[in-house]
């Protein structure tokens, strides 16, 4: 399955964005699905996980003001973020791991998030 993110620009502190993940194929079987994001000069990380039961996980730093969502039907997969900082500025990447094994075997294209003090 091909993976197509969008959504990412430019934002002020403190403001919203919602990113989006496109598939191509069905992703009803993908046992999870996830965003991973990468700053300049750092490492990817993963930093929110979604079950296909719904079951969400996050990283301490985005806790509480991200939110992963997946629609099955329409084949997407869904991150709002609010109270943007810009420690947030990265390239945010969709990501399938079809197994559950934290085999991240599809990936999006990347779509960059720039927040501006």
């Amino acid at each position: 399955v091909q993976l197509q993110g969008s959504g990412g620009g430019l934002v002020q502190a403190g403001g919203s964005l919602r990113l989006s993940c496109a598939a191509s194929a069905s992703i009803f079987s993908f046992l999870a699905m996830g965003w991973y994001r990468q700053a300049p000069g750092k490492d990817r990380e993963l930093i929110a996980r979604i079950s296909n039961g719904n079951m969400r996980k996050y990283a301490d730093s985005v806790l509480g003001r991200f939110t992963i969502s997946r629609d099955n039907g329409k084949n997407m997969l869904h991150l709002q973020m609010n109270n943007l900082t810009p420690e947030d500025t990265a390239v945010y990447y969709c990501a399938a791991d079809k197994y559950g094994t934290n085999q991240w075997d599809n990936w999006g294209q990347g779509t960059l998030v720039t927040v501006s003090s």
